[in-house]
Parts: structure tokens; C-alpha cells; sequence
């Protein structure tokens, strides 16, 4: 016989009451972690993908639990009209408007800068749905508390189950889901199961406690919705005037776009806030200025026969060591910009294109090279543990004797701003004996600076009838010293830190060349 309390005779739960509890907070679980992990994926296409970032949505994911946790144990606790299959009904309808609010939201924040805008557009975004998501283990624990002596173990399996939830869906969304489905595709599907599993759990009420369905508020939350997937499936028919977007993909690296301006006759290659590629479509020819410095590489090391080059981009650089005849391998992380390198930017691999994390990939390599171009750079950052001392002396076992490694770093040009300029030197300076540094825009706030190292004197005038464009490159060559600066390791790497004033300047030239309408889905 049952009993309000869902109990058998016996003070036992029935199989289907553990089930309800259990299940309850394993996709309530997995929904946290699902929608943690995917606001960096709404964010990071304005904001960049940085550890400014990802503190941010840490940061509000962690206060918003912590003020779910507190709610939901004193209305469990009080018996008050909010309840379980309430929390997690208003949970599905604040995870289904993500995308309705997204743009408006970070589009207000904008002005506040990088850190304040990216905090305030994750506490407005993912406050809401994950207070009442947070919620669902406290009112669990007060059903499935069978005796007073037993709310320690109670307590401890809920909230077990539910971590092993999160990891779940952690898994599944990095493993399976996010390579197939867009960031608001999956958010609308959590938001139907979260709907799916209020509605259980308010005929499961009613069923085991008597209590009453209304069902204007679910009828509601479906119309919302409704609301919110007919946005989505009308959102690809969105566009930007004097821009299209002629290919898009989201990989587990960022949100990869192909976009042209037909007026300029210019197509770039986006990943989140960032372009990492440009072509004058007429010509075909490389846009980005440090590509004029890099392109001049083979001068420093005549004869040169092969390449890798660390962050394929459109490719252009693979094209221009090829008028070389130099082979070039390729490292790129994401498999999307690989493949819009070859399919829009009309990239002609000489050599392999490996698609995997450079410093994992780095260290598989079994070949050595006349010439390394370090080119990685996504949302005003690059990545930071491909710049350290230890990754520095990994590319030096890469190249034969005499070989030369160049890369490429965004930075400031005023004096007072070079510190972070001036720790790649000092990082430089300490795995390789000669350096060279070149100032792409020297009369810009903001410029590309290209570093050129080797073991061996650089000269750049081997090569035959190369002194009128060596006289160029002579005007552009600048003094950084790395005088009192600390080598990057590994344990010691406050790049992300020393970058946030780049990122920032970074982002507000992106929204002042493209508009801040292309930077969102």
C-alpha cells in the first residue's frame, strides 16, 4: 500500500520512485554541464575563447548552483507552491531562450570591455536556467529521504548520481553531440528534455502525492519553445548587408565561417572572433600583412627543400614557400579550417596536412626541417601553451642545422605596451642564439611583429638579387630587447593575462571592420 510519502508498507520506495529521483538528477546534471560548456560557444564567436572566458562562465555557473542549492533546500524543505517539476519546467524555458537573448544581450554589454561585457553577458545568459537546474538535487533529497538517520546517504548518492550525470553529458556532448549539431540546436534539445521531464515529474505527483496538474504553465512553456525553434530553423536565412556568409561549421575548436564582401572583393576565413585568413578574390592573393615578412623566410636559409608550418589558416603561406619549390607540412587543429583552406581559398597542399593540437603533433613528427612558421592566432590570442620555452626547444629538435623557425605575434607598438612582445623575445632568447624581429605596420597602435631565430647567423642577402627587397625588409626590422623580461614556461605562463588588453583591442577592430552582427550565429 502506498502512502503520500511514495512508501510501501515497509517505509521502502517503490523501484519507480528511485528511478524518478535517480533519473531526475542525472539529466538535470547533464544539463548543467551541457550548458556550462556550450556558453562558450555563444560567447566565444563575440568575446574570443580565453581564459577570460571561461573564468567568467565558471565563475556564474558555480554562484549560480550554489544560489539553486540554497533556494531549492528551503522550499523543499518549507513545502511552499514551488516545486520540483516547477524548478525544472522554468529550467527548460530559460535554456530555450538562450538563443532568442544571445546577440541583444552581448550587444548591451559591449561597451563594458572584454572582462566586465564577457561576465555580464554570462550572468544575464546562464544565471536564470541554472539557479532552478541547481534546485533539482535539494527537492530530490527531500523526497528520497526515507528515515532522519539516512539523509547522509541520501544526500551523498544524489548528488553522486548527478555528478556522474554531468560527466555524461560532458562526454557526449564533446564526443558525439557538438561535431554533428550546432551550439543552439543542442541547447533546444536539452530545453525539450527538461520539458519532457517536467511534465513526468508533475503526473508522477500527481500520481504518487495527489498533487493537482495545471496545464496553462506547461502549455506555455511549449509555445516558448515553439518560439524558440522557429528562430532557430529562420536563422540561417539571416544575413548582413554586404556580407555572405558562403560557408559555416561548428567543430569542437570554434565556429568556423567563410564570409565574403562582394563591394571589396574580399573573402575571409573566421574562427570565432578572429580571422586567421584573407584573400583579394580577383587575384587570389594573400591579405594579411605579416605574410609579406613570413613569405621572405627562404631567404634566411637558401636551398631550403621543406617546411612545417603551425596553423594553416587560408594556406596562402603553403603557396608562397611553393614558388620556392619548398614542400611544405601543415599542422592545423581544426578540421573545418582545413577543409574551407582547400574547398575556398583554393589551397594546394605540397605536403602532408596534419589535423590535430601542435604541440601533441609536434612532438609525433619523425621529420626534420629546413624552415618552421609558427603562425597560430584565434580571438585576439594565441594559444598559450604553444609559445613556451618548452615548446620553443620542441621546435628547435624539429630543424636541420642552420634551420630558421619564424613567428608570428600581434602586439602593441607603444613602448609602454611591449611587455608581451618582449617576453616572446626573452623566450626566444633563451632556446636560440641569433634573433631577428620585424615590425609589420610600424606606424600602427597595433601591429603583427615577426620573430625569425636560429642557432646560425641570419642573413638574409644570401640569396641571389635579393637587395632591393632586403632593403625593404631592413626598414621594417626593429630592436626588441628582452632585457629584464621572463622566459614563458610551462609552470610560469601569465601570457592570457598579459594578452587581455590585445584581446580587447582586438575584438573592437573586428566589430569596426565587420560589424558586430557577423560575429553571431
Amino acid at each position: 500500500m502506498k502512502n503520500k510519502n511514495n512508501k510501501t508498507h515497509d517505509g521502502k520506495h517503490h523501484a519507480l520512485d528511485k528511478l524518478v529521483f535517480y533519473g531526475t538528477v542525472t539529466i538535470t546534471g547533464a544539463a548543467v554541464m551541457m550548458v556550462e560548456l556550450l556558453g562558450t560557444r555563444i560567447i566565444g564567436p563575440f568575446y574570443g575563447v580565453s581564459l577570460v572566458v571561461w573564468s567568467s562562465l565558471l565563475s556564474v555557473s558555480l554562484l549560480a548552483l550554489s544560489i539553486g542549492y540554497s533556494i531549492g533546500g528551503r522550499c523543499a524543505d518549507k513545502g511552499v507552491w514551488l516545486r520540483l517539476p516547477h524548478a525544472v519546467f522554468a529550467s527548460a524555458v530559460l535554456v530555450a531562450i538562450i538563443p532568442l537573448i544571445s546577440e541583444p544581450v552581448q550587444l548591451m554589454f559591449n561597451g563594458w570591455g572584454l572582462r566586465a561585457g564577457a561576465l555580464a553577458s554570462a550572468f544575464v545568459l546562464f544565471t536564470p536556467p541554472l539557479i532552478f537546474l541547481g534546485m533539482a538535487g535539494p527537492f530530490v533529497i527531500r523526497m528520497a529521504t526515507e528515515r532522519l538517520e539516512s539523509v547522509g546517504s541520501t544526500a551523498g548518492n544524489v548528488y553522486a548520481i548527478s555528478t556522474v550525470g554531468s560527466v555524461v553529458g560532458t562526454l557526449l556532448l564533446g564526443f558525439f553531440l557538438l561535431p554533428i549539431f550546432g551550439t543552439y540546436a543542442i541547447l533546444l534539445s536539452v530545453a525539450v528534455v527538461l520539458l519532457c521531464l517536467s511534465l513526468a515529474l508533475a503526473f508522477y505527483e500527481k500520481n504518487r502525492l495527489d498533487v493537482p496538474v495545471r496545464l496553462v504553465p506547461w502549455l506555455g512553456a511549449a509555445s516558448c519553445l515553439c518560439i524558440a525553434l522557429l528562430w532557430q530553423f529562420n536563422a540561417d536565412s539571416r544575413t548582413t548587408e554586404g556580407y555572405n556568409v558562403v560557408f559555416e561549421q561548428e567543430t569542437h575548436y570554434g565556429w568556423v565561417r567563410v564570409v565574403d564582401h562582394q563591394e571589396k572583393k574580399t573573402r575571409w576565413l573566421m574562427s570565432d572572433a578572429s580571422t586567421i585568413g584573407a584573400e583579394h578574390l580577383p587575384s587570389g592573393k594573400g591579405l594579411l600583412g605579416y605574410q609579406s615578412v613570413v613569405r621572405m623566410l627562404p631567404w634566411f636559409k637558401p636551398g631550403s627543400q621543406n617546411a612545417l608550418l603551425i596553423g594553416l589558416g587560408a594556406g596562402h603561406l603553403v603557396a608562397d614557400l611553393g614558388k620556392y619549390g619548398i614542400k611544405t607540412d601543415a599542422i592545423e587543429i581544426d578540421p573545418a579550417v582545413a577543409y574551407a583552406a582547400e574547398a575556398y581559398f583554393n589551397l594546394k597542399p605540397t605536403g602532408k596536412v596534419i589535423v590535430g593540437d601542435a604541440r601533441y603533433q609536434v612532438q609525433q613528427l619523425n621529420d626534420t626541417y629546413d624552415l618552421i612558421i609558427h603562425d597560430c592566432f584565434t580571438g585576439g590570442s594565441e594559444p598559450f601553451h604553444l609559445l613556451s620555452q618548452e615548446m620553443m626547444r620542441e621546435l628547435k629538435t624539429k630543424l636541420k642545422p642552420g634551420g630558421v623557425l619564424a613567428i608570428n605575434f600581434v602586439g602593441f607598438t607603444d613602448k609602454d605596451q611591449l611587455k608581451p612582445v618582449q617576453t616572446i623575445a626573452a623566450t626566444l632568447d633563451s632556446v636560440f642564439t641569433h634573433r631577428k624581429s620585424y615590425l609589420v605596420s610600424p606606424h600602427a597602435e597595433f601591429s603583427d611583429y615577426v620573430f625569425m631565430v636560429s642557432d646560425t647567423e641570419l642573413d638574409p642577402t644570401r640569396l641571389p638579387n635579393a637587395e632591393a627587397t632586403v632593403g625593404w625588409l631592413a626598414e621594417l626590422e626593429t630592436n626588441i630587447s628582452s632585457a629584464g623580461a621572463r622566459p614563458i614556461t610551462d609552470d610560469y605562463n601569465p601570457l592570457e593575462f598579459l594578452q587581455i588588453a590585445k584581446a580587447e583591442y582586438y575584438r573592437n577592430m573586428l566589430i569596426d571592420r565587420v560589424g558586430a552582427a557577423i560575429l553571431f550565429r
